[in-house]
Parts: C-alpha cells; structure tokens; sequence
C-alpha cells in the first residue's frame, strides 16, 4: 500500500492516541500539527503526546499546514468548527475525525452553535476540493456499524439497541460533562434539554444504523432518566450533593410511527452510591431483539496487570479505542468518492496493517 501523510489537529487526549496509531503504522506518516492553545506553539508533536521528538513543530497556522498538501488530517477536538473543516476540505484535503459528527443530523440540529445549513456547507466544500470526511467514535460511531453487521445473522429484525455502560467517576469532571448536568439539583429547569443538544451527535448515530439497514424513520427522540447520590460524592473536580443528580440514562431513539427500530442508549453513573439499581459492564452492549435474539458485550481490556492500572491508564484506553477506527480508515477515507461518507459508503474500517 502507498503510504499516505497525515496532519493531526490538536493533541488533547485523542489526539494522543491517534498520533502514536499514526507512528504506528507501516502505511501512514505524520507531517504536521495543529496547535489548538497559543503556549502548545512551536514546540515538538512527539513532546506534546508523550513520544520522543518527532522533529515536527505544532503550529496554530491553517495555511501552512494546507501547504504540507497531506493526504489527510486527523480531527481530534470534540466539537467541530465548521470554518475549519470546509477550508480544509476545500483545499482538497480528506479528513477523518471523532468529533461530534458522523452523518451531520446533530450539526443542523444545533444551528445556534453551527451556524445555517452546517452539514450541507461542509458537503459543500468536500465536492467543491474533491475530498472526503468521515466522522466515527467509539460511541456513537463503530459500535453502531457493528450493531448492523451482527444483524446478519436474523431473519427478522424488531429492534437493535445499542447501549454504552460506564462508571464514569473518575471523569465527571471533564469539561466534555458539565452539559450532562451532574451535580445539578434534581428537576432542574432545561435539564433534558440541555442534554439533548448536548448529545445530539446520538441521533448521528441512529440515522448512520438507519441507513445502513435501509430504512427512513419517521422520528428521532431523546429520552432521559435520573439518579440521585444516596451521600455525598467527592469526585475528581466535581463535588456532587447527596440528592443532586449522579447517574444520566439518555436513549436516543429511531422511530416508525410508534415503533422504536433503533436505540442508542447511554448509562453513566458517577460510583455506586446512586438511588437506582443501574449496573455497568464498563463496555459497550449490542442487543437485537428477532429471530434469533442476540446479545453481545464489547469489554475493552488493557494490556498488563490490572491492579496496577491508574484511573489516567483506564482513560487512556478509552481514548484509544476512539481514536483508533479513524486512522485505521485513512486508506479508505483517501481512496472514497469526495463528500461527506460514512460506515455505511467505505469497506469494512478494520485493523489490518497492525499484525506484529
């Protein structure tokens, strides 16, 4: 395979993890870096994600970086600037990313954030440059296509849901939470509705299952459910309240009339000291409903010994099984037609090229 060049934008938590996937693999090679911060300027990638210096200097000029003409760049930050993406897309420049975007639904459903007709421009600018982007994640993303793909062994089909079961304690206090609303009073004004557009890129990931199971549904909705602290909860930068809100249910769903066909549903709970008897398989579950029913448990499990994993061990991996189905769809990525793509438009977005 020819070796395609790769700039990664940012170098937060995920874009830590897909830069050392991109040093990683025999077929692609990172050529440059965005910096997000002013202080992050000028100084080495490989330092910025915990590598050895790699001899390229991050730096927060679009221009330059459009220069480098790479094959692709790897989007990191959690929300998308539309301004960016069109410009690089324009340029002619494929992208892949684990923003908030996989199919663009969640983008026009947040104008006020977005700006007018956001999925159409970025369209737009990707035909416009003839590139590609392709948005994934973990969830919403990859195990929604594979939600669809285990569907194959039914012969009738009445629901697929697929749910993502966490304990998230250790970081409730990631900024990436304080729109979820922990720690808030129970029965807050606006709640459910700052969650919802808070997680709007889950209707993403019911229209992407829509369309690779080729059905047009009538509605997406957004349905949440609480817990309360039974005691105060002292969590890493958030305090929460005995009788304020520690643990979020939110299920997105696809709908035919009243039917629910699709259900993207997450559970989050700050520990286990909630006033609800919601469990946590800390992975990621896959249950269809038909002939026959399946039921199915993803468990990332981390190399080593366990007891000495840290809570920054366990965040890691979360942020490498986000990282990694982007870059190992560069190739593809590169290689699709020009426009917005996604599981349902590239070949199977696998690890291949990653035996060692």
């Amino acid at each position: 395979m020819m070796t395609r060049t790769v700039v990664q934008w940012t170098s937060g938590g995920v874009a830590r993890q897909a830069v050392k996937a991109i040093c990683a693999h025999p077929d692609l090679e990172l050529i440059g870096m965005y910096a997000y911060s002013a202080d992050k300027v000028g100084r080495d990638a490989g330092e910025l994600v915990g590598l050895e210096a790699l001899g390229i200097q991050a730096t927060n000029d679009i221009d330059a970086l459009i220069a480098l003409q790479p094959d692709c760049v790897s989007y990191s930050p959690l929300y998308p600037d539309i301004e960016q993406l069109s410009k690089l897309l324009a340029a002619g420049i494929n992208v892949v990313t684990t923003c908030n975007f996989i199919t663009g639904w969640g983008l026009d459903f947040r104008s006020e954030k977005y700006g007018d007709n956001a999925r159409q421009r970025l369209e737009a600018a990707a035909q416009a440059g003839g590139a590609t982007i392709f948005g994934t994640g973990i969830n919403p993303g990859h195990i929604n296509y594979m939600a669809c793909v285990m569907s194959a062994y039914c012969q009738d089909i009445q629901q697929i849901k697929v749910t993502e079961s966490v304990d998230v304690f250790n970081f409730v206090g990631d900024a990436n939470m304080d729109d979820i609303g922990f720690g808030l009073p129970p029965n807050s004004p606006g709640h459910e509705a700052m969650i919802k557009s808070e997680t709007s890129v889950f209707g993403d990931a019911i229209e992407l299952m829509a369309q690779i199971m080729e059905v047009e549904i009538d509605e997406l909705r957004c349905l949440t459910e609480f817990s309360l602290a039974t005691r105060d909860i002292d969590a890493p930068n958030r305090f929460i309240k005995a009788g304020h809100v520690a643990g979020v249910k939110i299920r997105w769903q696809g709908l035919i009339g009243d039917k629910v066909l699709f259900e993207n549903c997450q559970v989050w709970i700050a520990g286990p000291n909630i006033d609800t008897d919601w469990k946590v398989q800390h992975g990621y579950i896959i249950d269809i409903q038909g002939n026959p029913n399946l039921h199915n448990v993803m468990i990332p499990i981390p190399q080593g010994d366990l007891s000495k994993m840290t809570p920054a061990d366990f965040n890691a991996l979360g942020m490498r099984i986000t990282a990694l189905p982007s870059i190992n769809a560069i190739a593809s990525v590169c290689a699709s037609e020009p426009g917005i793509k996604t599981y349902n438009d590239l070949p199977p977005v696998s690890g291949r090229g990653r035996f060692v």
